[in-house]
């Protein structure tokens, strides 16, 4: 019996190191997974798989990219959101499912706000206002004019219910008084080829998918939906500038852990993904795609997505916005 018990015992210690010696290991000392909530070749992946190269080899263990989508971005969000609070599972983090999605759905599978922490803001980019050239308006001011001298005779495409143009274009006519007819498509390149053929007169896009398209004239560039100019458009005004202040319709990315991750995980994560985003290399990439680099600190970024989610919130129901 006291063999038993002395084996017992040696057995119980052992796993006790075991434990210790594991729980002590520092972070990271396996692969980390980052969910991209949209699938292969969208902008979050190709945003995701950027950032995760120079981050693996900072951080001595691979980052791997893991395409989970559906649901607009929800159900790889929700996985997130479920997953084990150590660090080692983190998401993308984008409008849709952090503060479009939770305002327009009538059931969510995970809280935005209390369920997920920020860990970094990655990138931001905005939102272009685009005219078909057989519209007769120049800037914001002709168009507001024109639409509310021909009511219900212009159209505006979006890649869909939701989605960043959507939104844009409900903001814009929220606050010029003017209305438009929404015509969705199932993604930005339809909408933008429609409008280039005069299906629609109007799209709001992301800078990059239409940046040929308005050197060549097949569109005309209204407005810049941002705070600043685009680098890539410097001779579109913004928003504000062409009269229209607060339409400012900006897309962001960035990274997101499960709530109730340890601080101390999450700040590594956090300056090894800032250091990840000033390389020459990766701010190069960003600005073909139309995106600057994120500069905020954790505090910042979260206070961005409580102040959209709030916006939304108000906007949405002022116009009765339900996505689902």
């Amino acid at each position: 019996m006291k063999l038993h018990r002395l084996l017992a015992s040696l057995v119980l210690g052992l796993g006790a190191f075991g434990a210790s010696a594991q729980t002590a290991a520092p972070f990271p000392s396996k692969p980390i997974r980052l969910i991209a909530t949209f699938g292969p070749g969208s902008s979050i992946d190709i945003i995701a798989r950027l950032v995760a190269k120079p981050l693996s080899e900072q951080l001595g263990q691979p980052v791997i990219v893991e395409n989970k989508p559906g649901a607009g971005g929800d159900l790889g969000t929700n996985l997130v959101a479920k997953a084990d609070k150590d660090g080692y599972t983190i998401g993308f983090a984008s409008a849709g499912p952090f503060t479009v999605n939770p305002n327009a759905r009538k059931k969510m599978p995970y809280d935005s706000l209390k369920d997920l922490v920020p860990v970094a803001l990655i990138a931001t980019g905005p939102n272009v206002i685009l005219a078909n050239p057989s519209l007769p308006v120049k800037n914001l001011k002709e168009l507001m004019a024109y639409v509310k001298a021909n009511p219900d005779k212009v159209s505006y495409a979006s890649a869909g219910m939701g989605t960043s143009g959507h939104i844009a274009g409900e903001l814009f006519q929220h606050l010029s008084k003017t209305k438009i007819l929404h015509v969705p498509y199932k993604g930005n390149s339809e909408a933008i080829t429609d409008t280039i053929s005069g299906q629609a007169q109007l799209v709001i896009s992301g800078v990059p998918p239409i940046l040929s398209f308005v050197k060549s004239g097949q569109l005309r560039a209204i407005a810049v939906a941002d705070v600043k100019r685009s680098p890539l458009l410097p001779d579109v005004p913004t928003v504000a500038e062409a009269g229209l202040p607060g339409a400012e319709s900006v897309a962001w990315y960035g990274i997101v852990a499960p709530a109730g991750t340890p601080p101390e995980v999450l700040n590594r994560l956090s300056a090894e993904i800032e250091k990840a985003v000033a390389k020459p290399e990766v701010q190069e990439k960003f600005l073909s795609l139309g995106i600057s680099a994120g500069t905020e600190s954790r505090t910042e970024f979260g206070k961005r997505i409580t102040t959209e989610h709030a916006r939304f919130g108000e906007l949405f129901k002022i116009i009765n916005l339900v996505v689902d």
